[in-house]
């Protein structure tokens, strides 16, 4: 197993979510941080955690980052990071994986599985060796307490509650310090 994290000016969480029925919003997490630990010869026993500062919330409305901030939706003030935790991981073919993991948002864990690719372990121009990890899911945000809505003409709801979830980083592999 090797140790690495996540390249933090080089990963962002982004997420789609219906808005009355209608069109879909797009929002991103901008502080995005978390750890890996590989083993390079069979990934399916890797780990890893990731944790996403929630106020870090950009949908390019002021008005609804500061909502979804509130105790309606995120409550950041009582719950300021959401993370994911691997709990398997399963080979599909070529780089693509399946992940499972548990997922905290508000302070509620449940099971999500990922569908993820990680592209080949490189060297960069500044000698760090490197990967980039590309995820996609899907999860009901009522599960996790996300449950603040309302109900429109021919029940279109204002908030969808399937919400699509996929996030890109680049991971580095820590400084291997001599004994």
């Amino acid at each position: 197993m090797s140790s690495w994290s996540i390249d933090s000016s080089h990963a962002s969480v982004e997420f789609a979510v219906r808005h009355l029925g209608l069109a879909t919003v797009k929002g991103t997490f901008h502080t995005v941080t978390g750890t890996a630990d590989f083993d390079e010869e069979n990934l399916t026993k890797s780990t890893g955690r990731v944790e996403i500062e929630i106020a870090s919330i950009d949908t390019r409305d002021e008005r609804r980052d500061t909502h979804l901030r509130s105790a309606d939706f995120f409550d950041v003030d009582n719950h300021p990071t959401l993370t994911f935790v691997t709990t398997s991981i399963k080979h599909l073919r070529d780089e693509k994986y399946e992940v499972e993991g548990d997922l905290t948002i508000r302070g509620v864990t449940r099971p999500v599985t990922l569908q993820a690719e990680l592209t080949e372990f490189i060297t960069d121009p500044w000698g760090s060796r490197r990967a980039a990890v590309n995820v996609e899911g899907e999860i009901n945000r009522t599960d996790f307490g996300l449950v603040w809505n309302q109900v429109l003409e021919a029940g279109r709801l204002v908030v969808g509650e399937k919400v699509k979830i996929s996030g890109n980083s680049e991971v580095v592999q820590a400084a291997v310090v001599a004994a």
